[in-house]
């Protein structure tokens, strides 16, 4: 067996140049699933072009959009609107990605479609239940493996309830998945936060031209409200680089002089 090589470390001069950051991965996620709830064309530049992401792109054709990227690094999404999704003719296999997972059961619930969600091997292992529960009182049922495990089927509902949740633990999908439901569900659905978490999901539906609605909480936390059958406009969605990966750049211009 041959010895792996050394890795091995030399002085070198100040680091020069510019790069674009690769977008933020929630944001990507996002707008190619609220992109095919607008009835018309979303333009949309930044988007972090990984695997995960690549997955919910494909999981959001089988439901329906029209998805396209272009020489210009442009992706171009022709949604179906609110309600509008169709029935996928095979299982939507979303890789590594949780966040696909759990926001596409919210964007299902309210559907009343079938659809069979799977994953890799670690995804599998990734439970669901935090996302299930609540979307349970809005009208879907599931089948999973274990306590909410992938291999799963949803059937959302044909006719979904507006629900007022208390998240018992803090959690940006989750609130994701229950405001995505809340779309195509008459009425209004409110998620009470116990401490206030990401707000991506309620920025972009705002950008889309949703009312979304939140208030502070007297005791402690907020309430976000979203009020079912609004219509997403058009629009371009420029997605802001992520910090994480610019370190990397930063971290190696920091050790070296320059």
């Amino acid at each position: 067996m041959r010895k792996p090589h050394p890795l091995t470390s030399r002085k070198c001069g100040p680091l020069t140049g510019s790069a674009r950051v690769p977008g933020d991965k929630s944001l990507s996620h996002r707008s190619l699933i609220l992109g095919s709830l607008v009835i018309g064309e979303t333009i949309i530049s930044g988007l972090l072009e990984s695997a995960d992401v690549l997955d919910t792109a494909a999981a959001m054709q089988a439901l329906g959009a029209h998805i396209t990227r272009g020489d210009d690094g442009l992706w171009r999404v022709y949604g179906v609107g609110v309600g509008g999704l169709r029935e996928p003719d095979s299982v939507l296999d979303l890789g590594n990605s949780g966040t696909s997972a759990r926001l596409l059961l919210g964007l299902l619930a309210s559907h009343p479609i079938t659809a069979v969600l799977t994953g890799d091997a670690s995804l599998r292992r990734r439970p669901m239940k935090r996302v299930m529960t609540p979307l349970r009182d809005m009208g879907a049922t599931f089948m999973a493996r274990g306590d909410g495990l992938l291999p799963l089927a949803v059937r959302g509902s044909a006719d979904p309830l507006c629900i007022e949740y208390r998240l018992p633990v803090p959690s940006a999908q989750v609130k994701s998945a229950i405001l995505l439901a809340a779309l195509n569900t008459p009425g209004a659905t409110t998620v009470i936060e116990p401490v206030p978490t990401r707000d991506h999901t309620e920025n972009m539906l705002r950008h889309l031209g949703v009312q979304v609605d939140v208030e502070p909480l007297e005791e402690e936390g907020q309430s976000v409200t979203v009020t079912g059958f609004q219509k997403l406009q058009p629009s371009s969605i420029d997605i802001a680089a992520d910090p994480s990966s610019a370190a990397f750049a930063a971290a190696a211009a920091a050790l070296v002089e320059g």
